[in-house]
């Protein structure tokens, strides 16, 4: 413990002379957020992460884990679910408390294109159990939510502020790795037919992009909502789950025609998730609106997962 948190520091101080190592290199200090899926125990490095950005070979500044006291999730709930949903409360409170100690959760329901915050809270908080007490079951009422693309874009773009009952001192300027993990069917009523023919919705590529360039990797489970019922509906709202997901890097959890049997194995594979997500510094140049990213790996049964596309000079992390 001593020594990750050695570590962690050691990157800390370092990243004064991080920037200065990118300036000089030809490029503005940027950061996205990578995590990996492995069959063997991995710890990531510089050294065994290979990064192209606009398919040309970057050398990575720095490569630190994330850590719990530095991590914001939001769940986000789509309020059209089915009422069926109510019987995985007790999943999601238990999920909710047993996040790392430090990280900051907040909990809204998806309505009318934006994010309504659950309970008494309107911001983050690292008070799991007060969070815990604002989940409650969905309105169950079809399309209540608009789109969820709708509202994870107006999310991401106006994310709440400091952490509620943070002191002055915590309040300072400062940026925390920011996940999010909705549960939601996925459908976007807004393009149209859920035919398979029909799965090129400019509202999903808008979400991704507005997520890729505030940092943030998207998450979700996938859960029927009130509206839309059969084949169609499941796969045209998972196709775009996973578009979303792979656009930043998180992932879309569940593949089924149904709902799933229980949300916790779900629930905690995305806790797996955050232990093994990384912050990557690099230099980018600031002279384009967004850029390509690809990652590789040299360590064996590995795969690593970022976001496709990134703004020059993103930070997910400060101090």
């Amino acid at each position: 413990m001593m020594k990750h948190i050695l570590t962690l520091t050691l990157c800390a101080l370092a990243l004064p002379g991080i920037q200065a190592h990118a300036q000089q290199e030809g490029g503005t200090p940027t950061q996205a957020l990578i995590a990996y899926d492995s069959k063997t125990p991995a710890i990531l490095t510089a050294a065994n992460v290979g990064l192209k950005v606009d398919n040309r070979n970057t050398t990575i500044a720095n490569l630190a884990p994330i850590r719990a006291g530095g991590t914001q999730v939001a769940l986000l709930i789509d309020d059209g679910l089915r009422t069926s949903v109510g019987r995985e409360l007790n999943n999601l409170r238990a999920f909710v408390t047993s996040l790392p100690p430090g990280t900051e959760i907040f909990i809204g329901y998806m309505q009318n294109g934006r994010v309504v915050p659950a309970g008494n809270l309107d911001g983050f908080t690292t008070d799991h159990a007060a969070a815990a007490e604002g989940l409650h079951i969905p309105a169950g009422v079809p399309g209540i939510s608009a789109s969820p693309y709708f509202c994870l874009s107006d999310f991401v773009k106006n994310w709440p502020g400091d952490a509620e009952g943070a002191s002055v001192a915590q309040q300072q300027p400062s940026h925390k790795a920011r996940i999010v993990l909705m549960i939601t069917n996925g459908v976007d009523p807004y393009n149209g037919s859920t035919s398979i023919l029909n799965q090129d919705s400019p509202y999903v590529a808008a979400a991704v992009t507005d997520a890729q360039r505030a940092g943030v990797p998207v998450y979700s489970i996938y859960f029927t909502d009130a509206g839309f019922r059969g084949g169609r509906g499941s796969f045209s709202g998972q196709s775009y789950l996973s578009q979303l997901a792979q656009g930043t890097g998180g992932i879309a959890f569940y593949l089924g025609t149904g709902n799933p049997v229980s949300l916790a194995p779900f629930l905690n594979q995305f806790k797996g998730a955050l232990a093994e997500t990384y912050v990557a510094t690099f230099p980018v140049e600031e002279n384009k609106k967004m850029v390509s990213l690809k990652l590789s790996t040299t360590l064996a049964k590995t795969k690593l997962r970022g976001p496709d596309q990134i703004r020059p000079g993103t930070v997910v992390v400060s101090q």
